[in-house]
């Protein structure tokens, strides 16, 4: 890729996160605003130039764990940078949010606050979740292991999954109980019948 080439990229996918930012933050009141004080955008952005160094191997493997925790330390945020993470994630708040080395999320997901994608294994295996796209996580809510969550799905907030979610379905609950939205019920709506799903 030229370097005018991946120019043009790079700014395309930083305007791509800022509009993802001012879509999902109802708070956020400009792009600058959102690239000066979104401490998950900051994570974010630091994460793909992590995870470019770790798929080089060699010396980029221990510089991109190294950036990863000094940017721990600033945004209170910790992605592996082996993690592979779509287009237009958003993290709202950030603090707290752990993605385990093999996560794989998909485009236009949105976590919240105290959010783990974690593991259950000790084992050198996939063993972190699978997110897929369009799906929005509720604060404080825990995915465990090498789980699958379907295309568009809510996880409430703390809620516990350590189970596949089908895709469009709603899991709240410890350990999350799963369901689907009845007939053409907006997801809006169906947070005021399911309270675990305020986030």
């Amino acid at each position: 890729m030229s370097p005018a080439l991946y120019a043009r990229h790079a700014r395309s996918r930083i305007v791509d996160d800022l509009d993802a930012a001012i879509e999902r933050d109802p708070a956020a009141s400009s792009r600058a605003d959102v690239l000066l004080n979104s401490p998950g955008l900051h994570a974010i952005w630091a994460y793909r130039l992590a995870h470019r160094l770790w798929v080089r191997g060699g010396l980029g493997k221990p510089a991109a764990r190294l950036l990863m925790t000094f940017v721990r330390s600033v945004t209170g945020v910790e992605i592996h940078p082996g993690a592979v993470i779509g287009r237009r994630f958003f993290i709202d708040h950030g603090m707290g949010v752990v993605i385990g080395e093999t996560a794989e999320v998909g485009d236009d997901v949105m976590l919240y606050h105290g959010v783990t994608l974690g593991g259950r294994s000790l084992q050198r295996v996939k063993r972190h979740p699978t997110v897929g796209s369009r799906v929005t996580v509720g604060a404080g809510a825990r995915i465990l292991g090498p789980v699958y969550i379907g295309d568009d799905v809510q996880i409430g907030a703390n809620s516990v999954v350590v189970k596949d979610v089908p895709t469009g379905a709603i899991a709240t609950g410890i350990p999350a109980v799963i369901r689907f939205p009845h007939g053409r019920e907006d997801p809006y709506e169906a947070m005021f019948k399911d309270p675990a799903l305020w986030i």
